[in-house]
């Protein structure tokens, strides 16, 4: 794969790229009134790292709790809400940038009247692999 330009294909209440592929949020996870899609990812030939977007709409949260082997980096677009990281809750709003490290429990709820969108960034899956037998840590 070579490089990629995805371009903002949405709008001020409706985000979405080009080529942006959804992602599904199973029926059994706990995440209310959510959609997610990934932007940057495998589909790129990207082998580092994800890109994803999700948008919680008024009254909604992320899965919760939530905790991984991974850490995560996220980028608050729109909205406002609350991010709780290892039952500390934070109040976010649009430009704010959270750092949630491995294994910390974590979970998002939208507390105001918008959605609440925002960019998260993992590690790929197969580097994820790589880095936990390297380590010799459990996923």
């Amino acid at each position: 794969m070579s490089s990629a330009v995805h371009r903002f294909t949405g709008s001020e209440t409706e985000y979405n790229w080009e080529n942006a592929i959804p992602k599904d949020i199973p029926a059994h996870d706990t995440a209310k009134f959510a959609t997610g899609k990934v932007v940057i990812g495998a589909q790129d030939g990207a082998e580092n790292f994800i890109f994803r977007y999700f948008c919680v709409q008024p009254g909604g949260n992320s899965t919760m709790p939530d905790q991984h082997v991974h850490d995560h980096g996220i980028y608050f677009l729109h909205g406002k809400g609350e991010v709780t990281l290892n039952g500390v809750v934070y109040p976010v709003q649009a430009r704010d940038m959270v750092y949630i490290a491995p294994n910390d429990v974590h979970g998002i709820v939208n507390t105001g009247d918008e959605p609440l969108g925002f960019i998260c960034v993992i590690p790929a899956k197969e580097r994820l692999q790589e880095y936990l037998k390297l380590t010799n840590k459990a996923a």
